[in-house]
């Protein structure tokens, strides 16, 4: 193959074409579990978690409520993934080597966020999230108002116990269990020229991936994690204590389970309880009550 600017150009159109395809076909489930967010600096702050909207009835003046200043930051982090591609290999027409390679760069970066969020999730246990505790702990302090006076209240969004863990998530709302904060997305690129100093030295061209992400914790009261046994009881119990989770003010927050998270060791037990007929003999009267994600990550 010549080396003219015009195939070195198709050689990176080419391969941006394998890129992009690995990306689309590839599964996540970020969507599911976090909401993302744009990024227009090195950081951002999260000032309103724990502020849940919420409607009263209209006597008076409006009820103009104050953002509580939690002060939670994220911090955007540099990420890359490089490819080497020999300048004879490209001479003699033999790009089809690196195929595998570019599709799996392309599904690297797709998965990239699931490896970030469901590892994040699985050390929920031992994290702090906005409100100053562990984003799973048994002691998020949460603000209710009786007869004129405040009392604080300890709310517990987890299970103790010496298993596997796994989680229930309410992945229905515009706000999510996670934040996935982006700066800039994952991004394609390239070193082709003649006259750049690596091509020159190495006599091969670079091909990578780039991107500015990083994520953190929502909002616990969507999220559940359980270390204890994979059963109809805990699972039960943990669906009762999500449902009657409280906002920071003590306003019901209407929480409904929809997914449940499970390594693959958990998979079989997750299966049966979502989708048999029959758990021990009694009708499951679970089935089909969540949708069941599993993932290596929360291993």
């Amino acid at each position: 193959m010549q080396m003219t600017h015009k195939n070195i150009d198709n050689a990176f159109k080419g391969f941006r074409k394998l890129f992009d395809q690995a990306f689309e076909n590839a599964t996540s489930h970020k969507d599911t579990v976090a909401m993302t967010v744009p990024s227009l600096s090195s950081e951002e702050v999260y000032a309103w978690l724990g502020q849940f909207p919420e409607l009263r009835e209209w006597i008076g003046d409006r009820q103009i409520n104050q953002i509580a200043a939690h002060g939670f930051t994220i911090k955007n982090k540099l990420y890359e993934s490089t490819v080497t591609v020999k300048r004879t290999d490209f001479e003699d027409d033999r790009l089809g080597l690196y195929k595998p390679l570019i599709q799996e760069a392309g599904r690297a970066s797709r998965t990239h966020p699931d490896k970030m969020i469901f590892s994040m999730l699985k050390q929920g246990f031992d994290t702090m999230c906005f409100d100053g505790q562990n984003f799973f702990d048994t002691d998020h302090p949460s603000h209710l108002i009786e007869g004129g006076s405040h009392e604080t209240v300890s709310i517990s969004n987890m299970q103790v116990g010496s298993g596997k863990s796994w989680y229930l998530i309410d992945a229905s709302r515009a706000i999510k269990p996670v934040i996935w904060q982006e700066r800039v997305p994952y991004d394609f690129q390239s070193i082709t020229g003649d006259q750049d100093a690596h091509v020159f030295l190495r006599d091969e061209f670079l091909y990578g991936i780039r991107a500015r992400v990083n994520c953190g914790f929502g909002l616990w009261q969507l999220a559940f994690g359980s270390k204890a046994e994979l059963t109809t009881e805990n699972y039960s119990e943990a669906r009762s204590a999500m449902m009657a989770f409280p906002g920071d003010a003590g306003q019901l927050l209407g929480v409904s389970p929809t997914h449940l998270i499970v390594p693959p060791s958990l998979e079989k037990e997750a299966r049966a309880l979502i989708f048999a007929d029959q758990v021990e003999g009694t009708s499951n009267v679970w089935k089909d009550s969540v949708e069941l994600v599993v993932t290596p990550y929360v291993a």
